[in-house]
């Protein structure tokens, strides 16, 4: 016994560690989801919007919650009395997702089924924003205007990470780097059990990313809408305590953030500004905003003719350098630092585009060339 509590001491310190269990618990379960993927064709076709080639496997959300839930199991049972209406809303936004996968639920359903996970987060967890750090001169909200806005927060989060997954491992990577980003952060202010489930979450994502960039097409597997929905569940998780932390901690030293919401924003700035550029797209359009086209940031970088990895490098790397810009000014106004990372993503969204008609225009001539031979 005294050998045991000796060993989690240890990986309390360490909780880096933890991530290893929950990596290898996913590559002991990724060849059975996929087996039972594959036997009962759970799976996606190729078709207009996919550009993979034959049935591949689209629940690997279902291997990053296992991994991710018994890894935290597995070191922070004590804690389930504390978070298990959290991880109710994890397994009833998961089952959206896959229930979705399966069948393509209308928007309303997959919404309303968001809003149930989401009721468990805020609602009976009580896991919400109260305070606003001064953006647009709000600090306190009250509890009726609270609710409201988290659950605003919660759908565009969500979707926003269902929306990015596009290509070979740009969710789960991303997932990685908020992950990671979190898990130091709640390490460093004494926030160990908060660290240790982003670590968790941190060696699930590794394994799913393993298998969909690197993976051939025997073991190739997809993300799926569970697990996108789980990750911007997690997520939100991460933010709102973020945020409330820093609201109501102002002892934590050089981790402490006076613009809290506006450095959550700086690092979902590429789904976040690239779903708000999408559906105002769609809007100008006279279409609904919801309605599926191939206007996302990664369908551009693919229009210039880079691969899925590549896009994905691209992608990871702004978003690195949000996350380092709003760090970096975390004491800088809300207003100010929140106009300087709309400058940055509207930055690269401009050089992005340029790419894109500059790749257009060279292969005109060539297209016009082979119309007039025929």
């Amino acid at each position: 016994m005294f050998f045991i509590e000796q060993f989690m001491q240890w990986l309390y310190n360490y909780p880096i560690l933890i991530a290893m269990f929950s990596f290898t618990i996913g590559l002991i379960c990724m060849p059975v989801v996929i087996k039972i993927a594959k036997v009962r064709h759970f799976v996606v076709k190729p078709n207009k919007r996919m550009s993979h080639k034959g049935e591949v496997p689209n629940i690997g959300g279902i291997d990053i919650f296992m991994s991710f839930i018994l890894a935290y199991l597995l070191f922070e049972y004590d804690q389930l009395q504390n978070s298990q209406y959290i991880f109710i809303g994890v397994f009833l936004i998961l089952m959206t997702g896959f229930i979705d996968d399966l069948l393509v639920i209308t928007p309303g359903w997959k919404m309303f089924g968001e809003l149930l996970a989401g009721a468990f987060l805020i609602l009976i967890s009580d896991i919400r924003l109260t305070n606003l750090h001064g953006f647009c001169g709000i600090h306190d909200i009250p509890l009726i205007s609270s609710i409201f806005l988290s659950f605003f927060v919660f759908i565009v989060i969500v979707n926003s990470l269902n929306l990015i997954d596009g290509v070979d491992g740009l969710a789960s990577g991303l997932g990685i780097i908020y992950s990671l980003f979190f898990a130091i952060y709640f390490q460093q202010i004494g926030e160990i059990h908060l660290s240790i489930l982003a670590y968790c979450l941190i060696g699930s994502l590794a394994v799913f990313f393993i298998y969909n960039v690197f993976g051939h097409s025997k073991r190739k597997i997809f993300m799926g809408d569970s697990g996108s929905l789980l990750l911007g569940y997690m997520m939100t998780l991460f933010v709102f305590r973020f945020c409330e932390i820093n609201a109501s901690h102002t002892d934590l030293g050089i981790f402490h953030s006076q613009s809290a919401p506006s450095v959550m924003i700086a690092l979902l700035a590429v789904p976040l500004f690239d779903t708000m550029r999408v559906m105002a797209a769609r809007i100008r359009k006279h279409q609904s905003p919801f309605t599926a086209d191939k206007n996302h940031l990664h369908h551009l970088l693919l229009r210039i003719g880079l691969p899925h990895v590549q896009v994905t490098c691209v992608l990871l790397c702004l978003t690195v350098g949000s996350i380092a810009i709003g760090w970096s000014l975390r004491n800088l106004a809300n207003g100010y630092l929140t106009a300087i990372i709309f400058v940055y993503c509207t930055l690269y969204t401009w050089i992005i585009w340029l790419l894109v008609k500059r790749k257009e225009r060279k292969n005109l001539p060539q297209e016009t060339d082979s119309k007039s031979e025929n």
